[in-house]
């Protein structure tokens, strides 16, 4: 019987004698903030190949607009930080790990900018943002709204300084190799050489997120959860995977992509109106346009089916369109792009899937539950964001983590006694008799579903009926061996998909990002926990841990 989801191991055929072999001590997989971060720190001490399956440029780092929070005002507290970041995430954060990131926060700004960053700056001081859930002006951007750009302008700079670092770009990770309950390689296909098998002491897994599974996303076009698909595959636990956050403005422009638009635009005075002009936060939240993502998004939702209407609208007339332009470059050439007139005219949005906070399950060092994988960034579940993240805490999330991921990965790399490589390995799958479906036409129809289903509000039956429409695409798209990028994403997503709704449908209550209206209400005594997910023998494997991080941030 041909594999199929929880029993397929690896995407492709191979024979390890007939691939070409790469060595290295840390393997990082991906280059955004958190994969840079962590293959430059690791590169001080270890010898580091660096892969992304696109261009170094093209992942969600470059989208990134409104900034990058830590503490470095007058007014402002760490303490503070963590609380905040806290209270957002719902009771599921790990206050340890909340407090080691806002505590290392000022002093990785302040590297950035002895390598060369360019923050925004206010009378000479770095100038500082508002955004939703902060309860004083924090964030930190740089060139008005294109914080991720630079910092990745910098990493990448500093990257390629280091000659212990090999970068190899538009390079597709397929599978992890673990052998004895260590990882030990991945198989990968690079545009110019083919398929390879890289062999490396300590594997980082620094993916990005998965913003693709959705119709409607903010992400760029790589985000499409194969890291998560990977580690899952290669036998990692993932956890908190039902917690996805919706940006809850995206430009909404029919036809067109969606784009982002800033929290930090609302931290700046816009507000969100509804089609018949009417200002309506006020009515679901004291802290109105800054109350937290989940918050808005959801009552952009409720807003747009009360009046009939497909999206809502940001009114920032009142900014003035000099001081826009001036802070929001990015945005303001977006809506000149679409014929919109900031001076004059609303700008239409709607919410947007953004931030993929679930992960591979890691400890405060980056470790998962496979001994030589440690992930960083959107890839893992650092326990950072609980049940939902505080807006502008990623990219210092991945400065932070990817430097300590790096260090460990490093560390752990040198105590290593050398590996006799290369090992001889095989894996074959049977041909499949069953028909071949448009590729295409399933990813399309997935994202449309798992908008539908598993986006902003979720019910059981429907998480089922994505569960059981996902089983019957796997049974004709899992079943087979694909020699392209379009089948491997596609595999990826379908695995990923059929993760995040039985994650969800696990979790019969509603808690930061992840609402049932079927069970509308937080549910402490029986959800107070994370559900990881990994595979069996016999399927996916469920487990919900009862959290211990509950009591509040632990600051000291």
């Amino acid at each position: 019987m041909a594999e199929h989801f929880a029993e397929r191991r690896y995407l492709i055929n191979f024979d390890t004698r007939r691939l070409g072999q790469v060595f290295t001590d840390v393997l990082v997989i991906g280059a955004g903030v958190g994969g840079l971060r962590a293959a430059i720190e690791a590169g001080t001490k270890a010898n580091v190949v660096l892969v992304t399956k696109d261009r170094l440029a093209d992942c969600n780092t470059a989208f990134a607009q409104g900034g990058i929070a830590a503490v470095t005002g007058a007014g402002d507290s760490v303490d503070a930080h963590i609380t905040d970041t806290f209270q957002v995430g719902c009771g599921l954060g790990d206050g340890n790990v909340i407090g080691l990131m806002a505590r290392e926060g000022p002093s990785c700004i302040e590297e950035m900018v002895t390598w060369g960053a360019k923050f925004d700056v206010d009378n000479g001081a770095v100038a500082l943002g508002m955004e939703g859930g902060h309860s004083a002006r924090r964030v930190i951007h740089a060139l008005g709204d294109a914080t991720g750009r630079e910092l990745g302008r910098v990493l990448s700079l500093r990257a390629a300084e280091c000659e212990a670092i090999r970068l190899f770009e538009n390079c597709f990770v397929l599978d992890l190799v673990v052998r004895d309950g260590r990882c030990i390689a991945a198989i990968t296909h690079h545009e110019k050489y083919g398929y390879q098998i890289i062999w490396a002491k300590q594997v980082i897994l620094a993916s990005g997120g998965g913003g693709r599974l959705f119709r409607e996303t903010t992400n760029a076009e790589s985000a499409t959860a194969d890291g998560h698909a990977i580690a899952f595959r290669a036998g990692a636990k993932l956890r908190d995977l039902e917690f996805f956050q919706f940006h809850p403005t995206a430009l909404y422009v029919a036809g067109a992509s969606r784009a982002l638009i800033s929290e930090a635009v609302r931290g700046e005075g816009a507000t969100l109106v509804d089609r018949e002009g009417r200002r309506f936060m006020t009515e679901y939240h004291p802290d109105a346009e800054l109350a937290s993502r989940d918050v808005v998004s959801r009552a952009i939702l409720k807003q747009i089916a009360a009046t009939s209407g497909t999206s809502v609208f940001l009114d920032v007339r009142h900014i003035g369109p000099a001081r826009f332009a001036e802070r929001f470059p990015n945005i303001a050439r977006l809506c000149r792009d679409f014929d919109i007139d900031v001076a004059r005219d609303l700008i239409p949005v709607r919410p947007a899937a953004h931030y993929m906070i679930g992960g591979v399950a890691v400890d405060i060092d980056g470790r998962s539950s496979v001994d030589g994988l440690l992930a960083c960034g959107e890839a893992a579940a650092s326990g950072v964001h609980g049940a939902n993240r505080l807006a502008s805490n990623s990219l210092l999330e991945g400065l932070v983590f990817g430097k300590r991921v790096g260090r460990m990965a490093a560390d752990l790399a040198r105590q290593q006694p050398g590996d006799k490589w290369p090992q001889t390995l095989s894996h074959t799958i049977a041909r499949s008799p069953r028909t071949e479906l448009d590729l295409s036409d399933v990813r399309n129809s997935l994202r449309a579903l798992c908008w539908r289903n598993v986006g902003i509000d979720r019910t059981g039956d429907r998480l089922r009926e994505t569960i059981e429409i996902v089983d019957f695409w796997g049974r004709y798209v899992m079943d087979k061996v694909l020699e392209h990028r379009m089948g491997w994403e596609t595999q990826n997503m379908l695995t990923v998909a059929r993760c995040l709704a039985f994650a969800a449908l696990a979790r019969e209550e509603s808690r930061g990002v992840h609402y049932r209206s079927d069970f509308p209400e937080t549910n402490d005594n029986d959800f107070l926990a994370h559900i990881t997910i990994e595979r069996g023998s016999e399927g996916i494997s469920i487990e919900r841990i009862q959290s211990h991080r509950g009591d509040g941030p632990h600051p000291r």
